[in-house]
This record gives structure tokens, C-alpha cells and sequence, in this order.
């Protein structure tokens, strides 16, 4: 006889009839709320060997070694082998439980583990030769584990044991286990083995008046300098996003000389018409197209136009007060200085514009030849089970305004229009677009009292001159992030400068963008129009408004 199968309608033989076979497979299934749910997992067992197979997509693998009473935690990342072993003792010991159940025929003692808040009951039974467990986090030295259930609700059972031979092929013992490393080695190794990463920038300085020395033509991967050396960019080539993949930017930023918070932004340069912004970043400001304000000012490149695209927009971010520049210089007992701030932000409804050669930027404004460090990277991470089968996400993308004075280091004009003006764009939708939607980012400048920085302002929508969204774009959460900030000035109350709160940022913080929903848009030409009431200027202090939108719909 070679199979028993374990189950409710099953009549099960004594247990000891097979007490001193060591090999075999068994097969386990999956129940939650009671209900049987998709997939299975196997056990290969042979002698003091057992080796782990868990149902999907798995990036390492997994072994036990009863005669070592260790696990073996194999992965193979990028043609790279690492192993962790980890001795039976270091996992959560479970506490026993008095008495016998009986599992499908089986008598089975009773454990139960408390794991990262949650309660594992446990079945096992040490009367059998062979021993194994289907996670490798549960009680890996009790014996062979025929049943969990998680908090109550999620149930793993044993379906089937198949007493044979187990081959080399099926046991797949590593014959080559690679480097061995500690757990926490281990573990980054397989977070990371799991996406990939594509690297734009790596440690590059973004500060002002230092020599700049460019790179001729467009070479690929090559860091070009602007405005000073405020902006930089790198032609790079990018992966088209999958089905069911998620594109994430993230940005890591340290103080390398300035003490203050700076406006920062991560940009795509579109290159599909006549004129981009790459004229002006190449040239001066002046060549990019110019609408002049009724108070008499010429801003240069914030609006699409026939022959123009806006930069878009992938993050907007504002530095924090010299994070790991200024750590040592601002010791203060119980406060751990962050040693570099992240940003990371899910671009994925982007990612049309993100394949293929693309300019990608980063752009941080300040007057200082220490500056700043940056790094940026693109990680794509795929989908869940079953996402891979998805049809393509197919969506139109289009940045229609960015009043973010990228090259204004360089003489672009700030966003001071909105005191006469709204900002004004004609759209022209193309047939087949529907479901379309504004990406909105706005952030409010002037850092003094009366300044907008410090006032909420009415932020106004306008689709062909309907209000279609309003809202006073504000962050009270600013103290949130006291960390980041070593070098912000501290006040006579107790509060600290990076603790106050601000239009829509805080120092040391991404700023999200606002979705905002136009179906009435269809195909054809439209107006937008963005309207805020711009604070009045105090002597040599101004107000001005970063705002960026990006035009989203589905491809018919």
C-alpha cells in the first residue's frame, strides 16, 4: 500500500503500520473561514532530509535537516547563491498542550505559538520516522506537523501522504549553497531578489556654482548638469510596464553642505514636439514658450501648447533642514538624527510616458557649492498570482501645465501669476480617451508670516469654466518628521521651525498628488483653468505656487 489519504470520508489504518518508513510526500491543502481555498503545498521527505515546495511564485528555497535540527533557506538572486541556516532553537518555541486529538486517524498532540501577534494552533505527531512541517516558521523540531490554523480562521491540513521513493530531483538538495549569511543579510537579499531595480542616479551632487562640464551630443546614461547645477539628467532606457507591475520612483536625499528645505522635484522631459524643455535647460529659459502675465511678467514652459509639452512631473519632494551633513553639529540627548531622507512613490499610472529613451530629472533649488546628494532609482515589482494574465492596462498620459520653476537657478520666472491670473491651458483630447482624470500636485512658497507657506489658500479647478474641485491644500503633521531636520532653527515656544505646518509640505516629505475626476472631459478641445488667491508681497518677500498637472484616461 503506498497512499493514505487524509480526510473526513478517509478510514485510516493504525499510524504504526508505517512508523518506520522515512520517505514520503505529503500533500496539504488550505482552508479559511472553513472553506477550501485554491493550491496546494508538498513535503519531500527522505530520512533526516525534507525539503520545502509552497505553492506560487517562489524566489529561494526551503530545507530542514533533522539530523542537524536546522533550516536551510537557499536563494539564487541574479546568478548569486546565499544561504541562511538557522539552528531549530532560534524559531518560536510552542507552548504544549495537555491531551490527544485525533487529525484524520491520527492521534496528534496539541501545541500552540504566538508569532508576530498571531496565534498558531498546532497538530503534530512524533510517533512517525519522518518529521516535517509545512511553514518553516512552525515548530520545525516538534515532529511531523499534520495541521495548523492561524488566529482561528486559516486553516493548513494534511491531504494526502504518499509513503515512496523520493528522488534526488524531487528532494533538490543544494549542492551548492553559496555564501552564507545572518538572517538579516539574508532576508534584504530576498526582498530585493523579488523586483528589479533600475538605477538613474547614484550619489550625484545638486548644488550651485560649481565648473560644469557636459557631456557632448545625448549620450545614453551620462549625467548632464543645469541651471547651475540645480538640475540634473541622464537619458536612459527604460523598461515598458507590464501587466499587473507596479513602477515605483525613490529618491534618497542627504544634506552635502546646505542647511536649508529646499523644493525638489523628479521629472520626465517629453520629446514628442517641436520644442521641450531640453531647449531651455540647453539654451536659456527665454526659448521655451512664453505667455506673459497681467501683472506684466513672462513665464516661460509652464504650459503645454501645440508645439510644447510641460515637463511632467514623477514626485514632488522638499528636502529637510541638512540631514546627515549637519548631525554632528546638533547633538541633543535622545534625539537619533535620520542619517538620509527617502522618498518613494507609486508612479505606475505614469509608466506609458516612462519606456523606451527617456530625460529623466531631478531638480533641487538652492545657492550652495556643497548642495545636496542624490540617488534615484525606478523598481518595477510584478503583480500577484494571477495579475500576469491581466490585459494591458492601456492609458493615455498627457502633462498639460508645471509651473515648478526647474531653472530657477537660471533665471525661470517663479509662479507669481495667480495674483492677476488663473493659470490657463487649452487641451486637445484625442478620440478613443475616456474615464479622464487630473494628477494635480500644488505646494504654496513664501516663508514668512504673511507668506503662503504659512496660509492656507483656496486651490480652485476649472474644466471649461465649470468649478469641478476645490480644496485648502495643508500639512498639520509637519512635527511628524523632527528627526530629518538637525538643522532647523528652534523657537522660544519649544517648537521647532520643520514642525510648523505649511501649504501642502513638510520639510523632509513627498507631496502627494490630488486625483481629480473629469468625465465630463471627451474628445475634443477643453479649458483648464487653476485659480488661487495669491498672497500680497512684503517688501522684498513674495508668494508663488507649484502646480503640475498630468491628464489621465483609458485607451479605448
Amino acid at each position: 500500500m503506498r497512499g493514505i489519504l487524509l480526510g473526513c470520508a478517509l478510514v485510516m489504518t493504525s499510524a504504526s503500520l508505517f512508523a518506520q518508513q522515512s520517505e514520503a510526500v505529503i500533500t496539504y491543502g488550505f482552508k479559511n473561514n472553513g472553506k477550501e481555498s485554491r493550491g496546494e503545498q508538498q513535503l519531500y521527505i527522505k530520512g533526516n532530509q525534507v525539503r520545502l515546495a509552497p505553492m506560487g511564485r517562489q524566489t529561494e528555497q526551503q530545507f530542514l535537516h533533522y539530523g542537524e535540527k536546522a533550516s536551510y533557506q537557499v536563494l539564487d538572486s541574479k546568478g548569486e547563491v546565499f544561504t541562511l541556516k538557522k539552528p531549530f532553537s532560534e524559531y518560536i518555541k510552542p507552548e504544549l498542550i495537555p491531551g490527544i486529538d485525533t487529525i484524520a486517524g491520527i492521534p496528534c498532540k496539541k501545541a500552540k505559538a504566538i508569532i508576530r501577534s498571531n496565534t498558531i494552533e498546532i497538530w503534530y505527531t512524533n510517533d512517525l520516522k519522518i518529521k516535517g512541517t509545512p511553514s518553516i516558521s512552525i515548530a520545525p523540531g516538534l515532529g511531523l506537523v499534520l495541521k495548523t490554523i492561524r488566529n482561528g480562521n486559516s486553516e493548513t491540513y494534511a491531504k494526502k501522504i504518499e509513503y515512496r521513493t523520493i528522488t534526488a530531483d524531487e528532494l533538490k538538495w543544494p549542492a551548492n549553497k553559496g555564501k552564507i549569511v545572518d538572517e538579516p543579510a539574508y532576508q534584504r537579499q530576498v526582498i530585493e531578489s523579488r523586483y528589479v531595480t533600475l538605477p538613474v542616479f547614484e550619489r550625484e551632487q545638486i548644488s550651485w556654482g560649481n565648473d560644469i562640464k557636459n557631456p557632448d551630443g545625448e549620450t545614453l546614461n551620462a549625467t548632464y548638469k543645469f541651471a547651475g547645477g540645480t538640475v540634473i539628467l541622464k537619458k536612459v532606457k527604460l523598461p515598458a510596464v507590464k501587466p499587473g507591475q507596479r513602477l515605483f520612483a525613490e529618491l534618497v536625499q542627504y544634506s552635502n553642505g546646505d542647511a536649508y528645505d529646499r523644493t525638489g522635484s523628479v521629472f520626465m522631459i517629453p520629446t514628442d514636439k517641436e520644442i521641450s524643455f531640453l531647449n531651455g535647460l540647453r539654451q536659456n529659459a527665454s526659448v521655451l514658450p512664453v505667455f506673459t502675465g497681467r501683472n506684466g511678467k513672462k513665464y516661460q514652459g509652464y504650459i503645454t501648447t501645440d508645439n510644447y509639452v510641460a515637463p511632467l512631473e514623477l514626485m514632488r519632494f522638499f528636502t529637510p533642514f541638512g540631514v546627515r551633513h549637519f548631525n554632528a553639529q546638533a547633538r541633543i540627548k535622545g534625539y537619533d538624527w535620520a542619517d538620509s531622507a527617502v522618498y518613494k512613490q507609486d508612479i505606475t499610472d505614469l509608466s506609458p510616458r516612462l519606456q523606451g529613451e527617456v530625460w529623466i530629472g531631478v531638480y533641487i533649488g538652492n545657492y550652495d557649492k556643497g548642495g545636496h546628494t542624490a540617488s534615484l532609482s525606478f523598481k518595477y515589482y510584478p503583480g500577484y498570482n494571477g495579475d500576469e494574465a491581466a490585459t494591458e492596462n492601456k492609458k493615455w498620459v498627457m502633462p498639460v501645465f508645471n509651473s515648478t520653476n526647474l531653472m530657477e537657478m537660471a533665471g525661470q520666472e517663479y509662479a507669481t501669476l495667480f495674483d492677476l491670473d488663473s493659470l490657463t491651458v487649452t487641451v486637445d483630447v484625442p478620440q478613443g480617451v475616456k474615464n479622464l482624470k487630473l494628477r494635480y500636485i500644488t505646494t504654496g512658497h513664501g516663508g514668512w508670516g504673511g507668506g503662503d507657506e504659512f496660509n492656507p489658500k483656496l486651490n480652485e479647478i476649472f474644466a471649461d469654466g465649470k468649478r469641478t474641485y476645490h480644496f485648502f491644500p495643508w500639512r498639520e503633521d509637519c512635527a511628524t518628521y523632527r528627526l530629518l531636520n538637525p538643522a532647523s532653527g528652534n523657537f522660544g515656544n519649544g517648537l521647532s521651525s520643520s514642525d510648523l505646518s505649511r501649504s501642502n509640505w513638510c520639510p523632509g516629505t513627498l507631496t502627494l498628488p490630488v486625483d481629480i475626476p473629469l468625465p465630463e472631459l471627451t474628445p475634443g478641445k477643453h479649458t483648464l483653468q487653476v485659480a488661487i488667491p495669491l498672497g500680497k508681497p512684503e517688501g522684498g518677500s513674495f508668494s508663488f505656487w507649484n502646480v503640475s498637472g498630468v491628464l489621465i484616461g483609458d485607451k479605448e
